[in-house]
């Protein structure tokens, strides 16, 4: 098994707790931490625009992304969400077959 962390930053709050609650449900991720607040800065449209937003870290196995990744854009309500796939090199074993169990993996179906 191949596991990762999935960064996706949101406007608020509730749009995360809905986005995780819909992956749970689905099975596609073992959990999400929910970071209520972190300040962005970036380049948008010719401007370097500053927002607080709401960072979700999500737990999951790395075959499950493009299906995760699917979701988020359906339920997100930027032009471009974030959705950052990084892999997991090594972790508690116990944990991560706790993420193993918690979620379906493509595969096994």
């Amino acid at each position: 098994m191949s596991y990762c962390i999935i960064n996706c930053t949101v406007e608020n709050k509730s749009t995360a707790v809905e986005i995780s609650k819909k992956l749970l449900s689905k099975k596609l991720i073992a959990c999400c931490s929910i970071i209520p607040s972190v300040l962005s800065v970036y380049h948008w449209k010719g401007e370097v625009k500053e927002d607080n937003e709401v960072l979700m870290v999500m737990k999951t196995e790395t075959e499950l992304f493009s299906a995760i990744e699917e979701e988020i854009k359906k339920m997100h309500s930027y032009d471009i969400p974030e959705i950052i796939c990084i892999p997991i090199v090594n972790g508690n074993r116990e944990y991560l077959d706790w993420v193993d169990k918690e979620t379906k993996n493509i595969k096994r179906g």
